[in-house]
């Protein structure tokens, strides 16, 4: 059932292709959005909301002290804005995608995505857009800039790029993490616990890792890769990044897409669809 992998053995044009599929697939997502325009206003008013609490709480702990696991107010805002961030690409991108995936494994239409002549894991994964959540994006990066404004110490090239890779590796990790959850569908009738489970522990990443115990640590860096996707690229942008966690950040990366590629294709097995 799954088509010939245009990503395997040809790299380049892999890439060309994903990216072509991936620009069509926006633009029908952007259009469908901008039908309904109110979205926007409403998205707006949830992130400010959302933005607001956060920022009224980091004010409340920085009433009682001058630094958090040594993490001073503007390198948590920086935190913050990573977090904000973050969650509107897993918003825009991959949660609509991962939900529409789970939905149609159990009413069994998978089979529409299935047979069209591109790699199944590929279209399942770029086919929903949710446009107006990039106000989320675009929030983050404002909070980010305000944070580097009161940062002592100025960002660099080097650091710049660190973000910028740590940022790329760490929305993979999530994207990887998410599709073996929604992968799991094949075999788990009911997979919305699960996604809703998720969003409560991504909202751990508000604050760094450090600051919690060392067990909860391990489970939010490599069980749910909330500090790969939050603390790591903050700590590029305050000079807190080794090249040693980069590395890490990258082999984990690359072995958990290795992993999902896998589990992927093991699910296709199980999967009976309308056509069954």
């Amino acid at each position: 059932m799954d088509r010939a992998d245009p990503i395997a053995g040809r790299p380049t044009r892999g890439i060309r292709a994903a990216a072509r599929l991936w620009w069509v697939f926006f633009r029908v997502g952007a259009m469908n959005e901008l039908q309904y325009r109110v979205n926007f206003f409403l998205e707006l008013f949830q992130s400010l909301v959302a933005l607001a609490t956060g920022l009224i709480a980091l004010a409340l702990v920085f009433q009682h002290t001058s630094s958090l696991a040594g993490w001073s107010k503007p390198e948590l805002l920086a935190v913050m804005g990573v977090h904000v961030m973050m969650g509107g690409i897993i918003q825009t991108l991959v949660q609509p995608n991962m939900d529409r995936l789970a939905r149609e494994v159990q009413q069994g239409t998978l089979d529409y995505a299935l047979t069209k002549p591109r790699d199944s894991q590929l279209v399942i994964s770029v086919r929903e857009v949710r446009i107006w959540q990039t106000v989320n994006v675009l929030m983050g990066l404002i909070v980010l800039g305000w944070a580097v404004t009161q940062l002592q110490r100025g960002i660099g090239v080097v650091q710049a790029l660190a973000f910028a890779g740590a940022l790329v590796l760490g929305a993979v990790m999530i994207y990887c993490f998410w599709l073996v959850i929604s992968t799991g569908a094949f075999w788990i009738v009911r997979m919305e616990e699960i996604s809703e489970l998720f969003q409560g522990v991504y909202q751990a990443g508000r604050w760094p890792v450090t600051v919690y115990p060392a067990g909860l640590r391990a489970s939010l860096t490599f069980l749910v890769p909330v500090a790969f996707a939050v603390t790591v690229p903050a700590q590029a942008l305050t000079h807190r990044l080794t090249e040693r966690t980069l590395l890490v950040a990258f082999v984990f990366a690359a072995a958990l897409f290795a992993f999902t590629r896998w589990f992927w294709r093991v699910g296709l097995r199980h999967y009976s669809g309308a056509s069954a």
